[in-house]
């Protein structure tokens, strides 16, 4: 493995000084583009030098995207012992926990976790049939509390409004549901996590034994109970080791309960500190960066530092208004056509549109298309994440593997079929005490001792209905039939139905219909043997390192 910290590796002063602080914790603030990626993987890289086991690495990120970037390139680096170092999301760690000791808190290994589609659906349900826009507002609401560490207990506890004593009291149902379900939300990767380790001094340490460093990317984003998280891992301030990497200016998910406070507290929960400023940009020239840098001027300053960039001083940043976001999209357009034919960009590939929401492009998408311009969006949800793709999968999840549980309940529960959360609580109940899967446990003759007659009726009913399909499934041979199979399927689970009664828009039920049509096709195709790959949508403003010529945001 080549040295990762000698001045050849092309680390700058400030660089090296992250690289090589290892016996103590670690605040690294790094501003934007400079290199904070590099100083992790080189860190890793230097850890392992140290004899450092790779397997007691834990390096934690913010997206997956950004974890499977930092796995190659400590790939690149280190070679094929970097495989062996943890390097996942929080939410992902916050699995592996679950998985190894959510019993602890009477949660199966085989948990589901929920969708944001399928949390909406549960609170509709405990909220006794409301619409999906309240549904909404509850499921965000409860998140916020979740993510402030706090359960529907705690909750009822704080509450000071019959706002907030309502919204307890939705929680607690909701709680008793994803419990009868055996089923976790996004949320409760961390939350359950942190429960367990507050509670169970045993697997805390057991947990802190664990990993001998810990690095943390995109640190400002982190909310109150990813910083307790952090704080259980890590260990008494006297020996915990680890590297936080972060940047006060780029603190942008306030709005799902990130705070900045995690920074302020660092030092204060651990004395023995050492903070390194990167200050050298590699990413913009310095038009750019003084730019970037008066925008910023106002906020206030937890660690103050000042970028500088040697790429030179480039070209002005212009600012130009619109009437309208149509306008707008127009005159981006208009400023592409006439730099591409006057400048040494030539290539498409040369220019960018970075918008910050996804909802942003639809004006621009219009008038590419309208100049006839070939685009491609990126960083937009993937066809096959979305809701109604998720929930036919589930059925042929279930119908190849009898024993896929999060299948088997996101299969029963949607649509609905008058089989509701204490029904299912009874079955995971008879399933958990016999070890078996649930659409083992419809097979039994003992589930009758839990189970009453019309409620038992219902469940066997279903698991008939699946084997009929697994039967019509095997015995389905190329496209056209299967194309038949399919949409004759979907008739007689009432799916279009479903969609247009779930949703408050009849267009947005409409989209959701179109898109299951669409899947319909591909899947026929694969049955035939044609397989198109489906175009991959994504946002650019998720591309921190785009190679471009010209960008407009």
């Amino acid at each position: 493995m080549p040295s990762p910290t000698s001045h050849s590796s092309g680390l700058n002063p400030a660089q090296l000084e992250a690289v090589h602080s290892l016996g103590r914790p670690c605040l690294v603030l790094a501003g934007a583009g400079s290199g904070k990626t590099r100083v992790i993987t080189y860190k890793i890289a230097k850890l392992i030098q140290t004899s450092i086991p790779a397997q007691r690495i834990l390096a934690i990120t913010f997206t997956n995207k950004a974890a499977a970037e930092m796995r190659e390139r400590a790939r690149q680096l280190i070679g094929p012992s970097a495989r062996e170092v943890l390097i996942c999301t929080f939410h992902a760690l916050g699995v592996r926990i679950l998985r190894e000791d959510g019993q602890a808190i009477g949660l199966k290994a085989q948990f589901s976790i929920l969708d944001s589609d399928d949390v909406t659906s549960i609170l509709k349900d405990a909220g006794a049939g409301v619409d999906a826009a309240t549904a909404r507002q509850w499921q965000w609401s409860i998140s916020l509390l979740k993510n402030q560490g706090l359960d529907a207990a705690k909750a009822a506890s704080c509450a000071k409004s019959d706002h907030e004593r309502q919204l307890a009291r939705i929680m607690a149902r909701y709680e008793e549901r994803l419990s009868a379900f055996q089923s976790v939300d996004f949320d409760d990767l961390i939350g359950l996590p942190l429960k367990i380790l507050n509670d169970h001094p045993d697997i805390r340490a057991k947990w802190q034994q664990r990993f001998d460093h810990i690095l943390i990317d995109e640190y400002q984003d982190t909310n109150a109970s990813q910083y307790a998280l952090l704080k259980h891992l890590a260990g008494p301030a006297a020996r915990a080791r680890f590297t936080a990497v972060g940047d006060d200016d780029q603190s942008i998910y306030g709005w799902r309960g990130a705070t900045l406070e995690n920074l302020r507290q660092l030092p204060l929960d651990f004395p023995g500190l050492q903070v390194i400023k990167l200050e050298q940009n590699y990413r913009s020239s310095a038009a750019i960066l003084r730019a970037a840098n008066n925008v910023i001027a106002a906020n206030p300053k937890l660690f103050p530092k000042s970028l500088w960039s040697a790429l030179g001083e480039g070209e002005p940043v212009r600012v130009t208004d619109a009437d309208s976001q149509d306008h707008e999209a127009e005159r981006a357009v208009a400023r592409i056509q006439g730099l591409r034919a006057s400048s040494v960009h030539k290539e498409w590939r040369d220019f960018a549109v970075l918008y910050r929401a996804n909802h942003l492009a639809t004006a621009f998408e219009k008038a590419l298309r309208k100049a006839q311009i070939p685009y491609k969006v990126s960083g937009g949800t993937s066809f096959f994440d979305r809701a109604e793709i998720k929930d036919l999968c589930a059925w042929f999840r279930l119908w190849i593997n009898e024993d896929d549980d999060p299948a088997f309940l996101r299969a029963i529960t949607v649509p609905k079929r008058g089989i509701g959360h204490q029904t299912l609580a009874g079955l995971g109940e008879f399933a958990k005490r016999y070890r078996i899967s649930l659409f083992e446990a419809l097979t039994s003759s003992s589930l009758a001792s839990v189970l009453s007659g019309r409620t038992l009726g219902s469940l066997q009913e279903f698991g008939r209905e699946v084997n009929d399909l697994q039967y019509r499934a095997r015995h389905t041979v190329g496209a056209p039939d299967a194309r038949a199979f399919l949409l004759d399927w979907l008739r007689d689970l009432g799916y279009e139905r479903y969609l247009f009664d779930s949703e408050d828009n009849p267009k947005a039920a409409a989209a959701r219909w179109t898109n299951v049509l669409e899947f319909v096709d591909w899947m026929s195709g694969r049955c035939g043997g044609a397989v198109d790959d489906p175009l991959q949508a994504s946002d650019h403003s998720a591309n921190k390192s785009l190679q471009i010529g010209r960008a407009h945001v």
